[in-house]
């Protein structure tokens, strides 16, 4: 036993009683501070999961207003609600020659009575404002405007708003499934303007009541991505954002073309993809850059086929007629690969028997093998071409234009010279795409190393007689200016000229749409063309939309 255990043992009981006592205490107090401890990190802890998440980093403020966005929206306009945005584009006509001054004023007024308004500043200043287009219940298209705030609302904003001294806004609460809206009045538009605030402070708000009855039913689909957003340093670069869904696009087609039908920008309609888009200054045109995410795992569009060639430099557009309305130029580095996924997407879709059946009645009445030989002599690009007077051509660059016309003469009737109409149906859909659908038995043409093809041999005379004596875009300054602005290569390249497109646009559209059109000013007559690029990149496409004034237009020398 230790001399330690021998002076405890020979304590007398009042000292061991004392010892006793000590240890009780220094263990009660030992328990009291850790129980306190305890208590104190979990207070932490849980106030600082609070405050961040009423504290959301941009980035996720921006996912969750992107989220709150009804489905049925095809673009979203994204900036900042800062001084500098308004006092660049101040005097700007870009903006309202694309929306529209009516709609634009109405936007200036909200941002007026609404965004500088003292009671609302504070929640507004710095933060991203989204105007989203949907689809009307009329032949037009609504505006969405989302915005959030980190720090919440004050539910006594309505009332304040009501309140101030010589307001022309008047409040009305209303009720849709049991959620609350705003019905404000604003005396100077004489209309009134809903407002919808959601559980994670996002406020949305629209001219159409339908459109905020939307947004207090709408469930957010995590599994569905409507868009992708761009990267928290694009996005704080940039000074203006644009975001697309492509296959939305057909839904706002629908309400402003009573032709359901119309081929303008259609293979971009079908495209499953999603962009993310930066605006790049300039005051005579608008030019948004960024890129286009292709859904691998929805059923692939005609685009889908280019998205894995190489950049190719464009040179169709040099034998463009100067009567082009508007023109989708396609351009491929592998003709092999393109055959090869042309093949698989066409049997995706379910062409599979109908294209053999069509190669091998071919190889079985004349002896050609079609679709290899084709191939062989196929050169980089080809386009579809639609005139002002709604004549349609496909143009083809080809490697020999001599031993394409030795080819085709097995497979078809001579007409005159190097024309003729083929025998057969739908060639020129399982060889190149359905972007040549609508040459169903066409008459084709070859001149030089180019094939052209045409529905009626008026249509192959007349493009005829635009080559040979070159009438060609090339030949007008305005299309060298805005061609100036486009990427000399890409692999798709939509191009839609306004003036061109306008006996088309009278054609197919409504009524008043068109009329819109022809009276709004500043407004689309205003501007020269309107151009599309994608460009493929790692099995997606680099993106280019340009839309530029014309050169004499008034609004280009404000």
């Amino acid at each position: 036993m230790t001399n330690e255990s021998l002076n405890i043992i020979n304590h007398s009981p009042n000292q061991h009683n004392q010892l006793i006592n000590l240890h009780l205490y220094i263990g009660r107090a030992m328990k009291k501070q850790i129980i306190i401890t305890v208590i104190l990190l979990a207070a932490t802890a849980i106030v600082t999961v609070l405050y961040f998440k009423n504290l959301n980093p941009p980035g996720t403020r921006n996912s969750l207003v992107m989220e709150a966005i009804p489905g049925n929206a095809s673009i979203i306009f994204e900036f900042n609600n800062d001084k500098s945005f308004y006092e660049i584009f101040n005097g700007n006509q870009l903006f309202p020659a694309v929306v529209g001054k009516q709609k634009l004023d109405e936007l200036d007024t909200l941002q007026q009575k609404l965004l500088l308004n003292p009671v609302l500043e504070k929640y507004f200043t710095g933060q991203n404002i989204y105007i989203s287009f949907h689809p009307s219940n009329k032949n037009d298209v609504d505006l969405l405007l989302s915005i959030s705030s980190s720090t919440g609302y004050d539910l006594s904003l309505p009332n304040q708003l009501t309140k101030q001294l010589n307001s022309d806004l008047t409040v009305t609460p209303l009720y849709n499934s049991g959620k609350q809206i705003y019905n404000i009045y604003i005396k100077q538009l004489k209309k009134s303007f809903y407002i919808f605030i959601n559980e994670d402070n996002i406020l949305q708000g629209s001219f159409s009541k339908q459109l905020i009855d939307q947004c207090t039913n709408y469930k957010i689909q995590k599994d569905k991505q409507s868009f992708v957003l761009l990267s928290e340093q694009q996005n704080t670069n940039s000074l203006a954002n644009l975001y697309v869904n492509y296959q939305q696009l057909s839904i706002l087609f629908n309400q402003l073309f009573k032709n359901k039908n119309t081929d303008i920008f259609r293979s971009f309609r079908l495209m499953p993809g999603l962009a993310s888009l930066t605006l790049n200054y300039r005051t005579d045109a608008l030019m948004f850059n960024g890129s286009t995410t292709i859904d691998h795992h929805k059923p692939p569009g005609y685009f889908n086929l280019f998205c894995y060639q190489e950049p190719v430099s464009n040179h169709l557009k040099d034998i463009l007629p100067s009567t082009t309305a508007y023109c989708t130029s396609f351009s491929i580095s592998d003709p092999i690969k393109f055959e090869s996924n042309l093949a698989q997407s066409q049997t995706v879709s379910g062409l599979k028997k109908e294209r053999e059946t069509l190669f091998n009645q071919i190889k079985t009445e004349t002896g050609i093998n079609l679709q290899p030989a084709f191939r062989q002599l196929l050169g980089n690009e080809f386009a579809v071409v639609t005139t002002k007077y709604i004549e349609k051509f496909a143009i083809i660059s080809v490697i020999d234009g001599s031993k394409l016309s030795l080819l085709l003469s097995g497979i078809s009737k001579a007409t005159s010279g190097n024309a003729g109409i083929f025998n057969y149906d739908q060639l020129p859909l399982f060889l190149l795409g359905d972007a040549f659908s609508n040459f169903k038995r066409p008459y084709f043409l070859i001149v030089d190393n180019y094939l052209v093809l045409a529905n009626s041999p008026g249509e192959l005379a007349s493009y005829y007689d635009i080559y040979i004596n070159r009438k060609f875009l090339t030949k007008n300054d305005n299309y060298n200016e805005f061609d100036n602005l486009l990427t000399e290569q890409s692999n798709v390249s939509f191009v839609f000229n306004f003036k061109n497109s306008m006996p088309i646009l009278k054609r197919d559209m409504y009524p008043d749409i068109y009329d819109n059109i022809q009276k709004n000013e500043p407004g689309w007559k205003n501007f020269y063309a309107l151009s599309c690029q994608l460009t493929a990149a790692d099995k997606n496409f680099y993106t280019n939309l340009c839309i530029q004034l014309n050169s004499d237009s008034t609004l280009n020398k404000k």
